[in-house]
């Protein structure tokens, strides 16, 4: 479906389109939110320390942002329906793996594989709303709601894996996926036409392989540094990885013509800080879930169910927000709510240090406390995702629409895998099956890693004045 092809849908049509694949982000979204729920009965369900469980985490991840673009390409030359449905029976396949692993090993590679099936639906299916949305306009607010998308997974991830922990064993965060999967292909099969990209990229095998390298080696670095020492042999060899492995990749992908990562985009201002903007955003979230899961779980002794529903505040800031964000966006630019977005991720990531650096106690008020920062942070994360895809698809030419999106959700999944890996270190021995943790001692480590959220949401914050002052100069006018 090129551009002209996508006209002749009609509104209610591209509806349908929107919802249907938008429904890919709330499943993958919703698989990352519950499986974060879930980590200390996995932990304790396969006796998975600490570095086990963010590998399990970050095996999915790094797959996933290592194969975003590529399975982009495929789809454009391939038929993105054809891909995406391949995603989805891939995603239900690799599901019912992680849900019959008997050890860590196997869970961590069905997760992997996970992360590649993953790969597969959300930018693809992105692909196809923006292919169904020539204006400008309609695009944005589409946008909006589609981020709106992950705030209800996170609503619904933590709430019902609460409610699965509650009745049966771990596993039972898996096996839900198999149901939804299969509710998935028969709308996608009904309601989303073939479509094709109007130019389709070659592959870059070698830039792929050395993208899930690179990847690999940076957060691995992460996971293991805090427990085998920085400074320690096999983590010198890391940095030397890394060092010679970047050098090599920016070498391959400067000398292609049709580079996996096009280098050259990030001549852009904007678009640049629409990247770093996503990055900060998915640091922020992926480490504020990991705290609240073992902050109220392994430091308060909560149930699953009840932690779950201490995320709701977070949910519903960004459910609410993404739209109003959109539309936002839509009349008058992101600068407005980029800014708002860093504020209030700021003031969200503040408050939570100020309750855990001096408040947090046994009683009611530090978690209430606690809920007023999620709050806070879930309306700045609702009004960051909107300006920052629009920003980045906006800031390049329309045939390198595809450039932009793939290189910014891979940003979003790296940020992820960072923040969790970083907040993994910070936890530390409370992320050990056996261990226990009183609540204040667990909240002192936890201080640092507000800061670290609170320093995301400043950052969105200064990256928007960069982004849009340039952006002022280079056409003559003032950004709303």
């Amino acid at each position: 479906m090129s551009t002209a092809e996508s006209d002749v849908l009609s509104a209610s049509r591209r509806r349908l389109v929107l919802v249907v694949c938008a429904s890919s982000l709330f499943l993958v979204g919703l698989d990352t939110t519950i499986v974060n729920v879930a980590l200390p009965s996995i932990g304790d369900g396969l006796a998975i320390g600490a570095r086990g469980l963010e590998w399990v985490v970050d095996a999915y991840t790094i797959v996933f942002a290592s194969l975003l673009i590529t399975s982009g390409a495929i789809a454009d030359r391939f038929g993105r329906r054809r891909v995406f449905l391949i995603g989805l029976i891939g995603f239900g396949v690799t599901s019912l793996l992680c849900a019959l692993a008997p050890n860590a090993g196997v869970l961590i590679a069905a997760r992997a594989l996970q992360g590649l099936s993953a790969s597969m639906l959300s930018p693809v299916a992105l692909a196809i709303v923006v292919a169904a949305t020539p204006d400008p306009r309609e695009r944005a607010r589409a946008i909006g709601v589609w981020a709106s998308v992950f705030g209800l997974s996170m609503a619904a991830g933590p709430v019902l894996g609460g409610v699965l922990l509650h009745n049966f064993e771990w596993r039972s965060v898996f096996w839900i996926n198999v149901p939804l999967v299969l509710v998935a292909l028969v709308t996608v099969l009904t309601v989303v036409p073939e479509s094709h990209g109007v130019r389709t990229r070659r592959l870059d095998p070698a830039g792929q392989l050395l993208l899930i390298a690179l990847l690999a080696l940076g957060v691995g670095a992460l996971i293991e540094g805090p427990h085998v020492g920085w400074t320690a042999p096999p983590m010198l060899a890391i940095y030397a990885g890394l060092v010679v492995g970047a050098g090599v990749f920016i070498g391959v992908e400067t000398r292609r013509s049709a580079p996996l990562i096009d280098l050259s985009a990030f001549g852009q201002p904007e678009f640049t800080a629409a990247v770093l903007g996503a990055l900060a955003v998915f640091v922020s979230i992926s480490m504020t879930l990991l705290f609240t899961t073992f902050y109220f779980q392994v430091g308060r002794g909560w149930a699953p169910m009840a932690t779950g529903l201490a995320v709701l505040p977070i949910a519903a800031g960004a459910t609410v927000c993404a739209p109003l964000s959109g539309r936002m966006v839509a009349s008058r630019g992101p600068r407005r709510p980029l800014f708002i977005a860093g504020g209030f991720m700021a003031a969200g990531g503040l408050l939570a240090w100020m309750a855990t650096g001096s408040l947090f106690g046994d009683g009611d008020v530090s978690v209430l406390l606690l809920l007023v920062a999620y709050a806070l942070f879930g309306v700045g994360i609702g009004f960051a995702n909107a300006p920052i895809t629009n920003t980045a698809v906006s800031s390049l030419p329309a045939e390198r629409a595809g450039v932009a999106g793939g290189i910014t959700s891979t940003a979003r999944q790296v940020g992820a895998a960072v923040g969790i890996a970083v907040a993994g270190g910070l936890l530390g021995s409370a992320l050990t099956p056996a261990s226990d943790v009183r609540s204040a001692e667990l909240s002192g480590v936890l201080a640092p890693g507000w800061l670290i959220v609170a320093a995301c949401g400043v950052g969105l914050i200064l990256l928007a004045t960069a982004a849009t002052t340039s952006a002022g100069k280079r056409t003559g006018r003032p950004q709303s």
